[in-house]
């Protein structure tokens, strides 16, 4: 754990991303910043910029142009774990540029499709590609939807025998061991540029 700032010379110190930089009964958060439970973490890699006359922290970003996800943002990502309400994505694209590390997001299975679905299971599996737009952002968790038709499944994995699936009819099947399953597709389904 980073210590606080508390002096003089903690201003201008480099800082990562999710590292800690005060707390909000000290400090107000400003720009490069969120809050979890009443800690200010940096939100950006830079430098912390302490400003003790007006109480507050930020960071100044080093790397400019780095993305983030961002409400509204389309987003490409690889399923990393389902459970039957949610499934968790490793986003390691932001519309066309692909990122150098990744970013967690979480589909929620009321996001998943226009219609009721009853399990996420019917939507994605472990290591399936996924296009998503991040509907929500809260304390740096990307909440994602699938619901459009361009949103969903670009590519798909049998999860008897990890080969790609082929699209037949409303289904998926695998052409080495004959596996049908169910996802949530896109429109583009194996020809999405990833």
């Amino acid at each position: 754990m980073v210590s606080l700032p508390g002096s003089k010379r903690d201003s201008g110190r480099f800082v990562l991303p999710g590292e800690q930089l005060g707390v909000i009964e000290e400090f107000i958060p400003d720009t490069g910043t969120y809050v979890k439970d009443g800690i200010i973490y940096s939100k950006v890699v830079g430098r912390a910029l302490v400003d003790f006359s007006n109480k507050q922290v930020s960071v100044f970003p080093l790397v400019h142009g780095a993305k983030a996800p961002r409400v509204g943002s389309i987003v490409v990502g690889q399923v990393s774990s389902v459970h039957p309400q949610t499934a968790t994505v490793r986003i390691f694209k932001i519309g066309n540029k692909i990122l150098s590390g990744f970013f967690t997001g979480f589909l929620h299975v009321s996001d998943a499709h226009l219609r009721f679905i009853d399990s996420m299971f019917d939507v994605c599996k472990p290591g399936d590609i996924l296009r998503a737009k991040v509907i929500s952002e809260t304390n740096r968790v990307y909440h994602l939807s699938t619901r459009d038709k361009g949103l969903g499944v670009v590519y798909a994995f049998c999860s008897n025998c990890g080969s790609m699936l082929e699209q037949r009819g409303r289904g998926l099947q695998c052409l080495r061991c004959g596996k049908i399953e169910k996802r949530k597709t896109t429109i583009d389904y194996g020809k999405g540029i990833i």
